[in-house]
Formats: C-alpha cells, sequence, structure tokens
C-alpha cells in the first residue's frame, strides 16, 4: 500500500503546536474531519477510544493513534510533526513528535492492518525519521512521507 494513497499534501501538517495528548487528538480530529466529512467529535471519540486500551505511541517519538468509523468508504491518513514533542504514554516513555493517524472503515480489516504495518514500517526507518524532523515545511514532509524510497515494491519476503 502506497502512502500517497493515505495522505494528499493538505493531510500533513509541519509545525502543529499542542500543548499534551487531548488537546494533539483534537487537533488531529479536527483535521481529519475536514478531509473526510465527519463530524470531528466522533473521530476524537473514536481515537481516545483506542488510546485507552493502550497508548499508540510505539516509541521513538512517534504515535500512530488510529480507529475504525462506520461512515468512511477507505482508509485515511493524516501525519502532523509536532512544534514541540508531548508525554504521549508511549511504550518508552519518550515524548512525541511525529504522528500519523490513520481512519479506517468498520469492515476493512486488512487493509487496515496493511496500512498499520507500512506506517509503522517506515516510521522505524531512523532514516526516514530522521528526514521527517529536519524538514519543515508540509510539502517537504509529503514528498518524504511518499517518495518511492519510502514506498518500497512488494517482494516475495514481504509479509
Amino acid at each position: 500500500m502506497m502512502l500517497d494513497f493515505l495522505i494528499d499534501r493538505q493531510s500533513v501538517l509541519a509545525s502543529l503546536k499542542v500543548q499534551n495528548k487531548k488537546q494533539l487528538l483534537q487537533e488531529l480530529s479536527q483535521a481529519m474531519a475536514n478531509r473526510v466529512a465527519i463530524d470531528h467529535r466522533l473521530i476524537f471519540e473514536t481515537l481516545l477510544k483506542r488510546e485507552k486500551l493502550g497508548s499508540t505511541g510505539i516509541g521513538q517519538g512517534i504515535a500512530i493513534p488510529h480507529g475504525k468509523l462506520p461512515s468512511i468508504s477507505r482508509v485515511y491518513g493524516l501525519f502532523a510533526r509536532l512544534a514541540t514533542p508531548i508525554d504521549f504514554d508511549s511504550v518508552d516513555g519518550q515524548p512525541v513528535d511525529l504522528v500519523f493517524v490513520l481512519l479506517a472503515p468498520e469492515h476493512a480489516g486488512a487493509d487496515h492492518l496493511k496500512a498499520l504495518a507500512r506506517i509503522s514500517r517506515l516510521l522505524r526507518d531512523a532514516s526516514v525519521v530522521a528526514k521527517l524532523r529536519g524538514t519543515e515545511d508540509a510539502e517537504g514532509l509529503y514528498a518524504i512521507l511518499t517518495e518511492p524510497a519510502a514506498n518500497p515494491a512488494p517482494s516475495a519476503s514481504a509479509a
């Protein structure tokens, strides 16, 4: 799954200013609501419900909040680079500054998992993460996230 299917240039926030996890989820919910035409409160509740199961902060300053909504037709993503890292209750206790939100339809089991795996693989690549942290404009961040090297063709050994 290519990331340019999940995000477009308008779904990259280059320097989001938030004070805490709740405010971050509210801001991301509002931004996603503008993209998928769903009430931001429903998105916020969905993301918050998932966070209560366990933090989506995967470590090394990265979080992948996600959830499923019955009223969308495909998987959508949004990327945010925070102006200042915030506490996110991450597995390693480190503050978060790179966030990729993922929303999927209720029935999108395999697509949702493929998208999560794709994003997780990309954001575990130290060189990609370094580029993202060193880039301050949305256009540059979008280019890094969607460049062909960041979206390798599936191979026989890919899971």
